[in-house]
């Protein structure tokens, strides 16, 4: 899979993208990620992206041109790739992010996240996206944050990203419902003991009690789910 992602604050991607899970399906090629500076295709000599928005009002709203030139570009460079491309804006007004759409983005071959910022970006530029995306019903500096999220979401799916391949399967979510409790060594702590069954070796009873513990906590925390 490619993701390019179109942003002013490029820095800003160092560190989620030279650790972990990332950085890992990165070295296993796994994934290919490109975060590229959106002021590079602005044709302003001090490299402007944004300018004050007709009818008045307040902040600045990020232009319609970088967007355009650089998504152009993007198609030139992997033209030869013959790759199937999805553009995604991250905007407040987009569908909100879900495991299940998460698990939709991770069958592309290609997706460009479009990271706006500022009070908004030129309405022209939705022409360009493929889907609208939100994180949440939250406001944020901007695209950033929410395409660092999408990113860790969607290339923890992809095959080969993770060392075993089951933890996948048991996730919150992935089933519709909240994970289970988890435990590890000591068995008992300040007289805190794990539950019996996970130290009975009974596979099936162990099964039964994880997904008994599941429903419980969604039930409990996000009923809605349930629903």
């Amino acid at each position: 899979m490619r993701i390019d992602v179109l942003t002013i604050f490029p820095k800003m991607f160092d560190a989620v993208l030279g650790e972990s899970i990332i950085k890992l399906a990165q070295g296993k090629s796994v994934v290919d990620i490109n975060i590229i500076d959106l002021r590079l295709f602005s044709k302003d000599r001090h490299r402007k992206v944004d300018d004050k928005p007709f009818g008045g009002g307040p902040g600045m709203v990020m232009s319609v041109e970088p967007f355009f030139e650089a998504i152009n570009y993007i198609r030139r460079k992997t033209k030869d790739l013959r790759l199937k491309t999805k553009v995604i804006l991250l905007t407040p007004r987009g569908a909100t992010f879900s495991h299940d759409l998460a698990e939709k983005i991770s069958s592309y071959e290609h997706i460009v996240l479009l990271c706006g910022h500022y009070e908004g970006i030129d309405e022209r530029v939705r022409e360009l996206a493929d889907e609208e995306i939100s994180i949440g019903d939250f406001v944020l500096t901007g695209g950033e944050l929410p395409a660092m999220a999408i990113i860790d979401a969607v290339v923890r799916l992809l095959p080969g990203a993770l060392g075993n391949e089951d933890s996948r399967q048991d996730e919150s979510f992935s089933e519709g419902t909240l994970e289970y409790p988890h435990y590890t060594r000591p068995a008992e702590y300040k007289g805190k003991k794990v539950p019996e069954v996970l130290l009975s070796g009974d596979h099936v009873k162990i099964k039964k009690w994880r997904r008994k513990e599941s429903l419980r906590v969604t039930k409990q925390r996000r009923p809605d789910l349930i629903k």
